[in-house]
């Protein structure tokens, strides 16, 4: 297989007739199941292409989501084209599902207190995303692929840590006005919607319930040395989620164990397959 397009077309203006027609298809097929996006764009690696959707309530957004990955794969099979929602489908390319949630009270933005800085419950709501996330690995990165998306330098976050529009972090404020909200960039695209959703919430939860306050914001480079780092393998996730206290209370003892159990199934198919890079890296040196 060979991507779909060949070099890094970021916000290009113009694309090959092939991509161009699927994605024409897909905008008009979403917009038939009540689904319009807000843009289709093509990314940084080959291949590689980003949708946004416009805001709407959280369930609503996740039934969309599994519509949306259906009508990629149909649309783009009847063209002749494989798409993937993997985490990691090349060496060195990552594919994220970021997560951009708002704190309404009454029908109005509360991220921003009066004279225009983080309130209180959004500083709450994202101490709790950098606290809790870090031992919730298995809910957004499920499987052992998606640890291979988390690499410095990447965009895709490797510490707990947030800022203001700054990408290298986890977690990042971003907009302005009743637009301001939180981006939440830990989970790949590899992601069940619904879980990765459920554990950002559940950590937003935490912190407020708990009115925890978050370190001073991350305003270079978040892949520094010393900050809390994102678990980078399934295994470590596994450990964390399972002996959380905090993601004990959250989500009670029963979901704990089955998504562990889950992880583990998952480390166990992966233990003895002899991978072809293994072959490639050893069959003429061992």
């Amino acid at each position: 297989m060979r991507p779909l397009t060949a070099e890094n077309l970021d916000y290009a203006l113009d694309h090959s007739p092939a991509a161009d027609r699927f994605f024409r298809r897909l905008q008009a097929a979403l917009a038939g199941a009540g689904l319009p996006v807000e843009a289709v764009k093509t990314e940084g690696a080959p291949g590689q292409v980003e949708v946004t959707f416009p805001y709407g309530g959280a369930l609503a957004a996740c039934d969309g989501h599994l519509a949306f990955k259906h009508a990629v794969r149909a649309i783009g099979s009847r063209a002749g084209l494989a798409p993937t929602f993997m985490a990691a489908p090349e060496t060195g390319v990552g594919s994220g599902l970021h997560l951009h949630l708002s704190l309404w009270k009454d029908g109005t933005s509360v991220i921003s207190d009066s004279g225009g800085a983080l309130s209180a419950p959004a500083q709450n709501a994202i101490a709790g995303l950098l606290d809790a996330l870090p031992q919730m690995g298995v809910l957004y990165a499920p499987n052992i692929n998606s640890y291979k998306r988390y690499a410095p330098g990447s965009f895709a976050p490797t510490t707990a840590s947030w800022g203001h529009d700054n990408r290298t972090c986890a977690i990042r404020v971003v907009g302005h006005g009743e637009g301001r909200h939180l981006e939440v960039r830990v989970p790949g695209a590899d992601a069940n919607p619904y879980l990765a959703l459920a554990a950002a919430v559940a950590a937003m939860n935490h912190g407020i319930e708990h009115r925890l306050t978050p370190g001073p914001a991350e305003a270079s480079d978040a892949y520094r040395e010393g900050a809390t780092p994102l678990p980078s393998t399934l295994h470590q996730a596994q450990i964390a989620f399972r002996h959380s206290p905090t993601v004990r209370e959250a989500l009670g003892a029963d979901v704990v164990e089955h998504y562990a159990h889950l992880a583990q199934l998952e480390l166990d198919h992966h233990h003895r397959i002899v991978t072809d890079a293994e072959r490639r890296r050893w069959l003429s040196r061992a």
